[in-house]
């Protein structure tokens, strides 16, 4: 009878200590795409988090409070898709009872899975989201990317000086928000630079689209000085490869959605010599950014791309709230709310993809860079824009 009794308070005391943090473990909810059409983009996400977790785990635990506790990492697939997103969410939320969410990464999932971390009173951090509305009234939910009204004109400066370029060109993802996003404040910041009629073809294609020679006959015919893409690196391969074959031979300037170690898989010497702007250069990284990318590159065999370090800053400033609580209840409705709390209060953050300040709507100031696709293939640093 006595033995029974000491298992019917260990159980109790078990449940009490709640779903997200049974038996001194934290557990953090992952939405990413593991499969769909970017499914390289949920890799990095993974790969990054579990180093990051070994790294941590191996060490005995997260201290919060004078305490140590293991971290479980639930990973989801939102298969790249908004409604999925959205499902993912609630059952990291709901049915999994995770202390905070990390992602989506992709605008189109982003925003709504946002709405839903909002509603449910659960941090979400995106790592690579740069629409605006992921968080625009959303005190729940974070991001560790810059924002699209601050890369437009980045890739509007860039390419207006690099290429000596009068008009402009875009093509994009209609169905996506992100995509459809960046190209309409492209669009208004390069005619504002310009002048009115400068983006001399403006056209769209569908997620799942293989063939763009319609939009790109209309595209070269306009003769453009060159062709902004923000497009997933999945569909810039196709692109650029089908505007090549209809004799185009300019330039294209792109976002950070290229930045995936996919790319040039796909796209192959295409790309080289192109450039888009991003979180972060690989090629001649240093300090931490390095020692990040080396053993990265040592565990998995690639070297990583943005998204991986984006996850990675992503998770520890989450992991940062957390010990900044000062320790955890066990009670999942109130640790919430103190992480969120945490959250907010934090002034700034040295990650791998550069420092970065969070504003009043959890956006953080950090600056973009822009690369080159060299010829062997690698993301070399060109030139940091910071905001002003």
């Amino acid at each position: 009878m006595k033995k029974l009794s000491t298992v019917f308070i260990f159980c109790v005391l078990l449940l009490a200590a709640g779903p997200g943090m049974s038996a001194d473990t934290i557990k953090i909810g992952f939405n990413i795409p593991m499969t769909g059409d970017i499914p390289k983009v949920g890799e990095s996400s993974k790969f990054s988090a579990e180093m990051l977790k070994a790294d941590i785990n191996g060490a005995g635990g997260l201290e919060v409070g004078g305490k140590k506790y293991m971290l479980e990492f639930v990973y989801e697939d939102n298969e790249a898709k908004a409604e999925s997103a959205v499902t993912t969410a609630l059952k990291l939320i709901e049915k999994d009872q995770v202390l905070a969410m990390i992602g989506p990464n992709s605008s189109k999932q982003a925003v709504p899975a946002g709405e839903v971390a909002n509603d449910n009173e659960t941090v979400m951090v995106t790592p690579w989201s740069t629409n605006p509305d992921t968080t625009l009234d959303r005190p729940w939910v974070f991001r560790a990317a810059f924002l699209d009204p601050f890369q437009g004109p980045v890739a509007v400066n860039f390419a207006v000086k690099t290429f000596n370029a009068k008009t402009a060109a875009v093509l994009y993802d209609l169905s996506n928000d992100y995509s459809k996003g960046l190209a309409e404040i492209f669009k208004d910041v390069f005619e504002k630079k310009m002048g009115k009629g400068t983006v001399v073809a403006f056209e769209s294609h569908g997620t799942k689209d293989q063939d763009f020679s319609a939009q790109l006959t209309k595209i070269i015919g306009a003769k453009p000085d060159f062709i902004f893409l923000p497009d997933n690196y999945n569909q810039v391969a196709l692109i650029v490869k089908q505007a090549h074959q209809q004799g185009y031979k300019g330039q294209f300037m792109g976002s950070d959605a290229w930045g995936s170690s996919e790319l040039m898989t796909l796209c192959g010497d295409d790309c080289k010599g192109l450039y888009f702007s991003t979180h972060y250069a690989a090629a001649g990284a240093t300090g931490a950014t390095k020692e990040f990318i080396d053993r990265y590159t040592k565990k998995y065999g690639y070297v990583p791309d943005d998204v991986a370090a984006l996850t990675w800053d992503a998770t520890r400033i989450v992991l940062k709230a957390i010990q900044d609580t000062g320790g955890l209840t066990g009670k999942l409705k109130k640790d919430r709310k103190a992480i969120l709390n945490a959250m907010a209060a934090i002034p700034s953050f040295d990650g791998i993809t550069g420092s970065m300040k969070f504003d009043e709507q959890g956006d953080p100031v950090k600056c973009a860079v822009v690369v080159k696709i060299s010829d062997t293939g690698e993301f070399e640093f060109t030139e940091s824009v910071c905001p002003e």
